[in-house]
């Protein structure tokens, strides 16, 4: 008796309408999730976790884009001032060469009354570059000496500081760094003037062997007393930096904004497709899903048009629906 009853009333608890059962033993309190509210609870929670990743893994992205494109930028900048600056030099030193080489033989004859100083390689470097075009004005060089015949070419504090460290270091060949000036920060670059060559001497070396001209010119106070393997100046080459770092920074705001602009496209074009393709199927099948489970199965079932993972979710769970209808239906026939 005790295992009949048992088992009528495992009988009579199966036959029974389950999804009445458990509609009654769980009274609702309000809607139940489903249709619109269920749909936005999956889309909202996808999208929203999607959406996260997705920021993140841009955020780190231009991060590391934005520091080494900004390390690059500034780089060449710096390149582009050295080679500027370089090119300034070379172009003196060849100015000097030309003077020495073509202009003072041909004007050999009228340094002995007249003193020119068109003929001096110095004189003749440090005019023809001033005369650079005024988008140039910046650019800077001089031939600057403690004590120079032209009182012009007199070394300024911080060129007087460049030439005592060449003297105190005859091995070094070149100082560069970065100055304030008015207009900004300057890039320069000093190489040493060192009294190689004899013939130098004539006219720097004792005043008495000075060729009269130039003592009449500049007297006998300045560019005298020079000695052979001396430094006694720098050649200075100076180059704004801010046009450089003006492109360099320009160049960046452009590489960051147009990677934004992508990140932005490339959003909006995600988002639409994750809607098309993820969300509005799984949000379809959760709502149907929902239907199920209190058991409604007039819903229509999902077309197997797609052979991705979304189409074979679709296909399992139409053939899950069917197989669940029938045991509903089995269970009914018997109760």
């Amino acid at each position: 008796m005790r295992r009949g009853r048992v088992a009528g009333t495992r009988m009579h608890a199966v036959s029974a309408n389950p999804w009445t059962s458990i509609n009654h033993a769980r009274p609702r309190k309000g809607p139940r999730v489903g249709g619109y509210a269920l749909q936005k609870q999956v889309a909202m929670g996808l999208r929203l976790k999607f959406n996260l990743i997705l920021t993140i893994v841009f955020a780190a992205g231009l991060g590391v884009s934005a520091y080494i494109s900004y390390d690059m930028l500034q780089s060449n900048a710096r390149d582009e001032v050295i080679r500027n600056a370089n090119i300034m030099i070379q172009a003196a030193r060849a100015i000097r060469s030309y003077t020495v080489a073509e202009i003072r033989p041909k004007l050999a004859s009228q340094l002995a009354h007249t003193f020119l100083p068109q003929t001096v390689p110095a004189y003749a470097a440090t005019e023809t570059l001033k005369r650079l075009p005024a988008e140039y004005h910046d650019f800077g060089y001089t031939e600057a000496t403690l004590n120079p015949t032209n009182p012009r070419d007199r070394a300024s504090d911080w060129q007087a500081d460049l030439i005592r460290a060449f003297q105190q270091d005859p091995n070094a060949k070149s100082y560069s760094g970065v100055r304030q000036t008015p207009r900004g920060g300057a890039l320069f670059i000093a190489d040493p003037i060192r009294i190689t060559d004899k013939a130098c001497l004539t006219c720097h070396g004792e005043p008495a062997n000075a060729p009269a001209s130039l003592i009449k010119l500049y007297g006998r106070d300045n560019g005298f007393g020079w000695k052979l393997n001396e430094v006694v100046g720098a050649q200075v080459v100076s180059v704004p930096t801010a046009v450089a770092t003006r492109k360099a920074d320009r160049a960046f705001f452009t590489f960051i904004a147009s990677l934004c602009s992508v990140f932005v496209v490339l959003y909006v074009v995600l988002n639409i497709m994750l809607g098309r393709l993820i969300l509005r199927p799984i949000t379809r099948m959760a709502r149907a899903a929902d239907e199920v489970s209190v058991g409604n199965f007039d819903i229509a079932e999902f077309e197997a048009g797609r052979k991705d993972e979304i189409g074979r979710l679709g296909v399992s769970f139409n053939r899950m629906r069917r197989s669940l209808k029938q045991a509903m239906g089995m269970i009914d026939g018997a109760g």
